[in-house]
């Protein structure tokens, strides 16, 4: 008789949180969906969310092949942040319920609201990189 033994794998869950969940977090949101293919699981919320994406933060995204488009602003609950393993905050740091045990990284980056292409450029490029460095961190944790 042949056994066979499966290792159970977790699914890693990131939360990326910032004040409107307009433009930042939702980047952030859409750059781990696409480049994470499916490996870990995403959330986003905001600490007091807009009514709609940041129009400039969808073009800068559509740019690079990711739809964010039809995303909906969503507030930050207990729950999404006790499912999360990390939780990655950008600009609102003291809103976000500390549990033991998660992961905890505040992104220091400008925040897109009311500035042009050419900024919103810049601070998606920003999240790139870090997304690609937190997610290669998560994959071989």
């Amino acid at each position: 008789m042949v056994v066979y033994a499966f290792r159970m794998t977790h699914t890693p869950t990131v939360l990326f949180v910032c004040v409107h969940n307009a433009g930042r977090s939702q980047m952030a949101a859409g750059y781990m969906q696409a480049l994470s293919e499916g490996r870990v699981e995403v959330l986003s919320a905001g600490s007091a969310p807009k009514d709609q994406i940041n129009p400039i933060a969808i073009e800068a995204m559509a740019e690079e092949g990711i739809d964010i488009a039809h995303n909906v602003p969503k507030v930050l609950t207990v729950e999404a942040v006790k499912e999360s393993d990390a939780v990655i905050t950008m600009g609102c740091g003291d809103a976000c319920p500390i549990f033991p045990g998660k992961r905890y990284e505040d992104w220091e980056l400008e925040d897109p609201a009311g500035k042009d292409i050419e900024t919103v450029r810049r601070v998606r490029d920003d999240i790139k990189a870090r997304v690609q460095t937190l997610l290669a961190e998560l994959l071989t944790d």
